[in-house]
Order: C-alpha cells, then sequence, then structure tokens
C-alpha cells in the first residue's frame, strides 16, 4: 500500500494544475494517467481540432484569393499527410509538455495505469494499491456510439479516431448535427470532401436560438455542405462505395450514401470502470458522477472535476472546477461551480460566441426581456475582412436593464464575446457597457451600438 495526500485520477484540464497546487502547499501527490498525457482537450479536442480548423481556414482564404485581389496560381490542393503532420507536432508538444511538468513537479509521483476503487479511500492501479485521504477524479469522457441499427456491421469514425485519418475522404457523412459535427463537417469541406450532415432534430444546434440554428445552416450550405434534417430512424448499412445511411426525412432522398461516417452524436463519461460503487459514489442516469456545489461526491472524500461530473463540456469549466477546489481546500474559499456564468464558442467559421440565457431560456425563465441585433454587414471589421456572414444579438432585462446573455455569430466572435463576460457577472446595466470606449476597427467596439435599437422580445 503507497499512502498518499491526495491521489489525482486523469490529466485533463483540472488535473494537473490541481496535483501542481496541492504539492505547492506541501501535500503529498500521486498523478495516476492511463493514456495520452493533457485529456481530451489536447489529445482529441480543442488543439488537434482547432489546429486543423486552422489549415481548413488557409486553404479556403487561399481558393478566396481572387477577392482580395491577388492572382491565381492554379487550383487549391489539401497535402492531407502535412495537415496531420503539423496537428500530431502541436499536440505532442503539448502532451509532452504536460507530462514533464508533472514529472518535474517536486511532491508530484506520476503512476501509469488504470485506477479502480476497491474500497472508500483506496485505489488500485494495476499491481499496487493506492490510499489517501482526499481523491480527485478527473477522468474525462469519450465519444457516444450510438444505438443505430447496423452501426455495429460498418466501419465508423469518432472525433478521436478521425485524428488518424490523412486523407481527404471523397464524401464524408457526418451523423449529428451540433457542435463537433459542423466543425469538422466544414473543416473537411473546405479539405475538399463532399460532406453530408445528418440530424435527427428539426434544425441544426438545438441549443441555439432558431435564428442562429439557420444562420449556421444558410453558411455551411453555401460551402456546398448538404444538410438534411429530421432524419427520425437512422439506420446504417455497409456498401461496395462505403457507407450508407437511412434517413427516412420528409423530404429528400430517403438514404445518404459516401465513402467515410463520422459518428459525432455526443459523448459519455469514463466513469463505468472506476469501481465508483465500491467507494459509495452515486452517478446520474447517464453515468455522470454526482456532484454538490462544491464538487464533492456522494463519497466526502472524493471530489469530481471536468467533464466527467456533467457541470460543463469545456476546458475552460473543468479549469474552473480545479480553481473552486483549490480555492476551497488550500484558502478556506467558499466558491461553488453554479456561480460561473455559461461562456462558450462553437469554432465554425464565422464562429459563435455564446454567453448567458438564450432566447429560449429568456422565455421559459418568463423574464420581460429586450433584444438587440445587428447584422455583420453593417461591422466595419467585417466588411473590411470580407466575412460578413452572422449577426450580433444582446438580450437585456426590461427593468433592471442588465444584460443577461448573447450570441455573437460572426468573425472574431468567440474573441468579443469576452467583452460581455464582466457585464453579464457584475450585472451593470446596458448603458454603463455602452459608456466604455473601444477600439476602432473592431468586433467588439459594434457591441455599444446593438444596444442601440432594442425591441421587446417577443414571448409567442
Amino acid at each position: 500500500m503507497l499512502s498518499f495526500d491526495a491521489i489525482i485520477v486523469g490529466t485533463g484540464q483540472a488535473g494537473p494544475a490541481l496535483a501542481a497546487r496541492l504539492a505547492g502547499a506541501g501535500r503529498k501527490v500521486a498523478v495516476v494517467e492511463r493514456g495520452a498525457f493533457g485529456g481530451t482537450c489536447v489529445n482529441d479536442g480543442c488543439t488537434p481540432t482547432k489546429t486543423l480548423i486552422a489549415s481548413a481556414y488557409a486553404a479556403h482564404m487561399a481558393r478566396r484569393g481572387r477577392e482580395y485581389g491577388l492572382r491565381s496560381f492554379g487550383k487549391v490542393s489539401v497535402d492531407m499527410k502535412r495537415v496531420k503532420a503539423r496537428k500530431d507536432a502541436v499536440v505532442g508538444k503539448s502532451s509532452g509538455g504536460v507530462e514533464k511538468w508533472l514529472r518535474g513537479t517536486k511532491g508530484i509521483t506520476v503512476i501509469r495505469g488504470h485506477a479502480r476503487f476497491v474500497s472508500t479511500d483506496v485505489l488500485r492501479v494495476e499491481n499496487q494499491n493506492l490510499t489517501a485521504k482526499q481523491i480527485f477524479l478527473d477522468v474525462g469522457g469519450r465519444p457516444l456510439v450510438p444505438k443505430m441499427p447496423g452501426v455495429d456491421k460498418v466501419p465508423f469514425l469518432t472525433n478521436q479516431s478521425i485524428m488518424d485519418v490523412d486523407f481527404v475522404p471523397r464524401h464524408l457523412i457526418v451523423v449529428g448535427g451540433s457542435y463537433v459535427g459542423l466543425e469538422f463537417a466544414q473543416m473537411y469541406r473546405r479539405f475538399g470532401a463532399r460532406v453530408t450532415v445528418v440530424e435527427m432534430g428539426p434544425r441544426l444546434v438545438a441549443r441555439e436560438d432558431e435564428d442562429v440554428s439557420q444562420a449556421i445552416r444558410e453558411i455551411l450550405e453555401a460551402e456546398g455542405i448538404e444538410v438534411r434534417l429530421k432524419a427520425e430512424c437512422l439506420t446504417a448499412k455497409k456498401t461496395a462505395a462505403g457507407v450508407s445511411i437511412g434517413i427516412e426525412c420528409r423530404k429528400g432522398a430517403p438514404r445518404a450514401s459516401g465513402s467515410h461516417l463520422l459518428l459525432a452524436v455526443g459523448r459519455v463519461p469514463n466513469t463505468d470502470d472506476l469501481g465508483l460503487e465500491a467507494a459509495g459514489i452515486a452517478v446520474d442516469k447517464r453515468g455522470y458522477i454526482e456532484v454538490d456545489e462544491q464538487l464533492r461526491t456522494t463519497n466526502p472524500g472524493v471530489w469530481a472535476l471536468g467533464d466527467c461530473n456533467g457541470k460543463g463540456a469545456f476546458t475552460h469549466t473543468a479549469y474552473n472546477d480545479y480553481e473552486i477546489v483549490a480555492d476551497n481546500l488550500l484558502d478556506g474559499a467558499s466558491r461553488k461551480h453554479t456561480d460561473r456564468i455559461p461562456v462558450y464558442a462553437l469554432y465554425t467559421d464565422p464562429p459563435l460566441g455564446r454567453i448567458g440565457l438564450s432566447e429560449s431560456e429568456i422565455k421559459t425563465k418568463g423574464i420581460k426581456a429586450l433584444v438587440g441585433k445587428r447584422p455583420m454587414t453593417r461591422v466595419s471589421r467585417a466588411v473590411e475582412k470580407g466575412e460578413t456572414a452572422g449577426f450580433l444579438k444582446i438580450h437585456v432585462e426590461a427593468g433592471s436593464e442588465r444584460i443577461l446573455g448573447a450570441a455573437l455569430l460572426g468573425t472574431s466572435a468567440d474573441e468579443a464575446v469576452h467583452s460581455l463576460i464582466d457585464a453579464v457577472y457584475s450585472r451593470i446595466s446596458y448603458k454603463d457597457f455602452q459608456r466604455r470606449v473601444r477600439i476602432h476597427p473592431n468586433v467588439s467596439e459594434l457591441l455599444p451600438f446593438v444596444l442601440e435599437d432594442l425591441k421587446p422580445l417577443q414571448t409567442g
């Protein structure tokens, strides 16, 4: 039995930072990792996908060269082997950096292998038992493979396995019209593949407002991506040319056939093989670990951070989990995950930046609200860049005049949304927000102008 002050299982965005901070406070810490260091973000999420998106954007802009007064030097083609090599180099540096950091930090012992509880405070890793009064789970998640008839008989890709692809598929079928699926759809279309997106719901990214969903669909279709909605009974079948997906849509052909299939229908937490029952740790019906506001599980000596607790599926929320736990344990704070305001981005081009309440959430809560909206065609920075798709939309509470939330779809929207973070957290009035001077030309400078012509939000 090896005894520690703390054991951290997993090295996603929360685990390494927490390990370093605990070790810096004089704690003896064990970090257990069974796979690649850095978790989803570094290995199959943010880092590799945004690196690939950058290559796809470069190809897209090269094809648009004539619009900017550049002479054409022939047809633009993509060398996917070089694209993948660039991505692998970026990922390798990031993952290797996390491992080097942990192994080089005094007070941290890195242990390789799969951890499983054998009692409330004991984990077995390979042939060794580890114990600690405080255990932190940062085990992340993995792609969900849906129970689609025939899916077990066809080859398919997920957001993890597609990272090994070093060629451009002839025709990529993407099942799932939400965040992950749409990023890959646009990326591979720009690499040169024919792309069809199949979504079971009536619109893309159903979590977003209808005008946002419609605008995203128009942007993708303008690039030649086929969108099939209301795919009410999905089936999969292997064909000589690749794969065929049964759709049964109300409009369009009953099947979509392609060379490759990408499943992008969600994720599941990596909690089914941790022996949580032996530790008295409860999970919900989807397998996410149940936690209180301070991220403590039903076992008072165990905390769950990051994707496995179901309280946020983002790198920034995972890192915030670390901050909450560390501040509470080491500084006597009383921070809660329920205090944070949702903020995230969809990295299509143009990107979507989102903060706070959506239009549908405002209506559900019965809040009387005002809305301001401005098309990107009226944003000088967008016009200058020749990237005018999308709009800026901000919601304001009618009585208090505080900013409730925003949906910014347009060039640099993933950066511009940060201009609203402090305003939403501090609950200042939109009039105070308007008084701040901003840099020109910039997308953020137009946010006060969005608020000049507010109209009542229709509740019907």
